[in-house]
């Protein structure tokens, strides 16, 4: 719900485009909460909420939400904080999470930030949260029950924790291979060359420590010998 991370979800996405070793790259998004104490205000606006969080003017609150939009927009992003939906985010996470099982989180996280900041829905209602599940591919039955208990409330308390643990105090933030950090919405250069560093120091080391096996014959723990 931080509008810099839609932003630099697709800073970095360029990046990842034009990266030639993009194939070997794999994602993986964890859960972070800005405002855990947020409560869910569908009658209130984001302007109002910001003012209230911020201790400014309307006028004020409404002038930041202009300045990221514009901001978005560079990225081909449209933000309509007008009719976005104050939410806590905890339930959405929960959502990531069980896509993280089918290798949809990807499809997940596009939906639900669009979902939040172009087309004005509830990031917090259950339905609004099965519709979307459902259109990213995931079975009906498996996303209610998900919801309708506190399925993956441990996971996503577990990412905000080891966050917690390596310095993240603000987000977006990008890990990678455990080693490089990106703060920050940045641009494209800059995790251009993350994933460039990051790639190298993966290949090298996979490089001394992946065996290389010369084939005989061998028995098997389920007893095939050949």
């Amino acid at each position: 719900m931080c509008p810099f991370c839609y932003i630099g979800k697709r800073k970095f996405e360029k990046a990842l485009e034009g990266f030639v070793n993009k194939d070997n790259v794999e994602i993986i998004w964890k859960s972070y909460q800005l405002a855990p104490e947020m409560k869910t205000s569908p009658g209130k606006t984001i302007h109002q909420y910001l003012s209230e969080h911020k201790g400014v003017s309307m006028n004020e609150a409404k002038r930041m939400n202009d300045y990221v939009t514009d901001l978005a927009a560079k990225s081909g992003l449209v933000y309509n904080f007008d009719k976005a939906v104050v939410a806590n985010s905890f339930n959405a996470h929960r959502l990531i999470h069980l896509a993280g099982k089918h290798g949809k989180q990807n499809e997940i996280k596009e939906k639900l930030l669009a979902a939040y900041f172009t087309e004005g829905k509830n990031v917090d209602d259950l339905d609004t949260l099965v519709k979307i599940g459902i259109e990213a591919g995931l079975h009906t039955d498996e996303v209610k029950a998900a919801l309708a208990s506190d399925a993956y409330a441990n996971e996503v308390m577990d990412d905000i924790d080891e966050a917690n643990q390596i310095g993240v105090n603000g987000v977006p933030f990008f890990v990678f291979n455990r080693k490089y950090a990106i703060s920050g919405a940045q641009e494209s250069q800059s995790f251009t060359q993350a994933l460039e560093t990051s790639f190298a120091d993966w290949k090298r080391i996979k490089a001394i420590t992946e065996l290389e096996v010369t084939e005989g014959p061998v028995c098997t723990p389920e007893g095939d010998c050949k």
